[in-house]
């Protein structure tokens, strides 16, 4: 990932809703949710929720998948990969132990 890459996910998660929404779709995992059952969860508009949607998925944050008149929403991780490897990407001055306590609290054990 690149800087303005970075920048654009880091801007992407910069507002309430959105982060609300990719702090959800990561506890939802693989199975994603349905883009109204986002909105009911966050108490969250329906073209308010699209237009946070949008920004999310540009960001490479988010991905959606239709399933016929319905759209599904998953964390997209290889985007939140690499804003963790841009953010990290010189972590600790060449001493990487320095790090593992970091990137052990921060795997994912599943």
């Amino acid at each position: 990932m690149d800087k303005y890459s970075a920048l654009e996910a880091l801007a992407a998660l910069s507002q309430p809703t959105r982060l609300d929404v990719f702090r959800l779709l990561i506890k939802a995992g693989e199975a994603g949710m349905w883009a109204g059952e986002i909105g009911d969860t966050l108490g969250v508009r329906q073209n308010t929720m699209s237009a946070n949607l949008s920004i999310l998925t540009r960001a490479g944050l988010i991905r959606n998948v239709r399933e016929g008149r319905s759209i599904r929403y998953f964390v997209q991780m290889d985007g939140v990969r690499g804003l963790l490897g841009f953010l990290m990407e010189d972590c600790c001055g060449g001493s990487p132990e320095l790090c593992r306590p970091l990137l052990d609290e921060i795997a994912c054990s599943c």
